[in-house]
């Protein structure tokens, strides 16, 4: 269809990121339209008799009543094709690398670049042939993307038929003809490695169902107390400074996802310029490449315009859910979404909107849950099975989560990893605040936890968390009087939780035994720790005071087990219980 062809329009007035058309037109909400003569990029977000509303992503200085809209005839959509893994996008999904290269370091307004490269060929592996019958999900090709990462070219959802044509095996790009096929009308559809879809809207499977295996981290408190499920949601709230963005950058090296998503929304330009850099040198502990071989970047920064940043979650959430289909595990790092939040409620302002707590736009929590939703282990149409994880950061102002942002995201999320400020001060890393969290995959996980690490697992982790909530308790009381007159029993409480948190929940990401931990360590240091609690609590029963205790050393030299045993010798492990055993035997002879 030609330009011609589409709706136009006129424009009547500007509001910042909004213009408007006035008067009737046969534009379609959610239409991408092209504004002005620059052609700046914008969707319409409402229509009424009178009045058109777009919202452009793009600054809209220079602009003024008179110039032409055009629009496009579909929705705002990514492109979906080989490429996309080691790539960085902003938040409509324009290569920034490239756009680097042809216009230097700033984005010119209304510059227009393919998404993806079209004119580089890929080594394509044919999977079907001329007289198969194939639906949407079908793998039709296999393209190696990147070493990690093999690109499943997949029939889009909305075509089935039957193939009349196939190419042979070879080199192709991803605007080449691969297949023909014949629908059902009768009509020949040519398909290419290319699919665009809409970004807003989540793509089919064939069904979710509840994930019963956790995204390992590596992350000791993560794992053990907190674990996220494949496919679940995860909120990181909290203040400035206290480690959000370095807990997601510990994710996405550590974890066991096929496939990282990091989408910096509404961030400074400086700690995402430390992003690029850092994910461009760290090595993938998997298979010894690089971690951009299997990560790809939406940077879209504070100075940027609010409705790209608006944007750039869905976008980041289509990309996922296209590898989701080929049957990968898919982790989505979302920093921050108090900022794309703060977006939503300046686009609201504009638009005149009647503003709900704190100026936010009514719609705040319906907006958060559509994202969130987006999330799950699913069934696919083409039959494997694949899951996409959120893992959201929350940037309350203040450090306050009773504030709108954290307060509803936390109604649709499953995790929710607290930071505490007074911990991340203290240098305590993870700086997550283990009062405050908690976990809704429990129950689905422990099944797997007893069956693939041991029977005991949950129950450990359960004694951990009643030992650290008896502390806090212990802590009120010593607050006010002091630990002296506590008794002896209470006193052993307290120095255990110490060697938990320091021992145990404390991760040190510089130390090479410690940054990433396997479940079998962290399982048999919560069983060490725990036996060295029963022995002591039945000497402190046989009369000895905790003095005594203390003085052996024993609890120090239980602490400096993270870094002492090494991930892949567990074994190591039996010589401390002995330590336990002999401390447990000098204190009797030397009180006896």
């Amino acid at each position: 269809m030609s330009e011609n062809q589409y709706a136009s329009g006129t424009i009547y007035g500007i509001n910042g990121p909004i213009i408007y058309i006035k008067g009737q037109t046969t534009f379609q909400i959610s239409e991408m339209v092209y504004v002005g003569e620059e052609k700046l990029v914008g969707e319409v977000i409402s229509l009424t008799k009178k009045r058109t509303t777009i919202q452009v992503f793009e600054e809209t200085s220079g602009l003024k009543p008179g110039d032409k809209v055009i629009g496009t005839g579909g929705a705002l959509c990514a492109t979906l094709a080989p490429g996309i893994i080691n790539n960085i996008f902003d938040g409509i999904e324009r290569p920034l690398r490239e756009i680097a290269a042809s216009s230097g370091k700033y984005i010119k307004r209304g510059f227009s670049m393919t998404s993806l490269d079209t004119e580089k060929k890929w080594r394509t592996t044919m999977k079907v042939t001329a007289g198969q019958i194939v639906y949407g999900g079908t793998i039709i090709a296999e393209v190696p993307e990147t070493p990690a990462v093999v690109h499943r070219v997949m029939v889009p959802p909305d075509i089935s038929g039957k193939v009349t044509f196939a190419v042979p095996s070879g080199e192709y790009t991803i605007s080449d003809c691969l297949i023909k096929v014949r629908l059902k009308d009768g009509t020949e559809k040519a398909l290419t490695m290319t699919q665009r879809w809409p970004i807003r809207v989540p793509r089919p499977v064939t069904e979710r169902f509840l994930s019963t295996q956790p995204l390992v981290t590596g992350q000791r408190i993560l794992d053990t107390m907190f674990p996220l499920a494949k496919g679940g949601t995860a909120a990181i709230p909290g203040g400035f400074g206290t480690g959000k963005t370095m807990t997601q950058h510990s994710i996405a090296k550590w974890s066991d996802a096929d496939i990282i998503i990091y989408i910096g929304c509404g961030e400074r330009g400086n700690e995402m310029t430390e992003v690029l850099e850092d994910f461009g040198k760290l090595v993938d502990p998997r298979s010894g490449n690089l971690l951009m071989d299997r990560t790809t970047l939406i940077a879209n920064t504070s100075n940027m315009p609010v409705a790209a940043r608006e944007a750039s979650i869905y976008t980041g959430i289509t990309l996922a859910e296209y590898y989701r289909d080929m049957g990968y595990h898919v982790a989505i790092m979302a920093d921050s979404t108090s900022r794309w939040a703060e977006a939503l409620r300046e686009i609201s302002g504009r638009l005149e909107e009647m503003p709900a707590e704190e100026g936010f736009p009514a719609y705040l929590a319906s907006r958060l849950s559509t994202f969130y939703e987006r999330a799950g282990m699913m069934h696919n149409l083409n039959g494997t099975e694949g899951s996409v994880s959120i893992i959201g950061a929350v940037s309350p102002q203040g450090g306050d989560f009773s504030e709108p942002v954290t307060q509803n995201t936390k109604r649709y999320v499953g995790c929710f990893w607290g930071l505490d400020k007074s911990l991340a001060y203290a240098r305590h890393f993870p700086a997550i605040n283990w009062l405050n969290s908690y976990c809704d995959y429990i129950s689905d996980l422990t099944p797997w936890y007893s069956e693939n690490v041991s029977p005991h697992f949950m129950d450990y982790r359960g004694r951990i968390l009643a030992l650290l909530n008896t502390e806090s308790s212990l802590m009120e009381i010593v607050k006010l009087i002091g630990s002296d007159v506590l008794p002896d029993d209470q006193k052993l409480i307290l120095e255990i939780t110490r060697v938990i948190r320091l021992g145990f929940l404390q991760q040190n990401a510089f130390h090479k035994d410690d940054m990433c931990v396997s479940l079998t360590k962290q399982f048999k240091m919560m069983e060490t720790i725990l036996y060295l609690y029963d022995v002591s609590r039945k000497l402190i029963a046989m009369g000895m005071p905790m003095r005594i205790l203390k003085e052996e050393g024993i609890f120090e030299h239980i602490i400096a087990i993270k870094y002492d045993i090494p991930n892949d010798k567990p074994e190591m492990f039996e010589d401390y219980r002995k330590d336990i055993d002999a401390f447990y035997q000098h204190v009797m002879e030397k009180n006896a």
